[in-house]
């Protein structure tokens, strides 16, 4: 684990129209085929392909200082761009190990829509972009995606309920200790210190988020 806040907390059933519990597990990938064809083999349906940006807004800091975050990530679909707007709540452990965050997503029909407009209306601004390409899988009831980064490893993320997610990474052949809680930015800290380079989580001109939690 890395030195960033986590706390310890007990999961809490919440209606499906408030607040909804993300439960997840990330790691490395040494080898995306084979992790790929092992889950296609194992009735892996495939979902998104592309791109994926997610640019993170803040206010004066007022938002990281609490360990929240309010992102705009859109999808580019070959018929246009997908975009959801979200709010996630300070990162926590839940009692069986998990990266837990409390997260509202809404997702915006329209596809010239930008909602990124409305957070610089209310003072928000732009400070933190990652972009990478994805794979999106359903697996016995987790979402699973593959996502490959300018230069960084290759990261599986496996979200869903507890059962699910075991058995998703059962069938992806990654060894169960090498799936930790643990940021984005822990990641980051080892891929940088493992290759002697700084990791790039985004082309764009704004910073990569690589460095707080996610």
């Amino acid at each position: 684990m890395t030195g960033e806040p986590v706390h310890q907390v007990h999961q809490e059933r919440e209606p499906m129209h408030q607040v909804h519990q993300e439960l997840e597990l990330k790691a490395v990938v040494p080898d995306p085929d084979a992790v790929r064809a092992r889950l296609l083999a194992a009735g892996a349906m495939r979902g998104f392909i592309g791109r994926m940006t997610d640019l993170r807004y803040d206010r004066a800091g007022e938002l990281a200082s609490r360990d929240e975050v309010l992102r705009v990530r859109t999808l580019d679909h070959p018929d246009g761009t997908e975009a959801i707007l979200t709010w996630k709540g300070p990162t926590m452990l839940s009692p069986d190990g998990y990266k837990l965050r409390e997260e509202i997503e809404l997702p915006i029909s329209r596809p010239s829509s930008d909602p990124g407009r409305l957070l610089v209306a209310l003072g928000y601004q732009a400070v933190h972009a990652i972009e990478r390409e994805v794979e999106v899988y359903r697996l016995a009831g987790a979402a699973v995606r593959l996502e490959t980064y300018p230069r960084m490893d290759v990261l599986l993320e496996v979200e869903g309920a507890p059962a699910a997610i075991e058995r998703a990474i059962a069938a992806s052949g990654i060894p169960r200790h090498q799936f930790t809680a643990e940021s984005l930015a822990g990641f980051v800290r080892r891929y940088e210190m493992r290759t002697g380079r700084p990791a790039v989580l985004a082309t764009s001109h704004l910073p990569a988020a690589g460095i707080g939690n996610r």
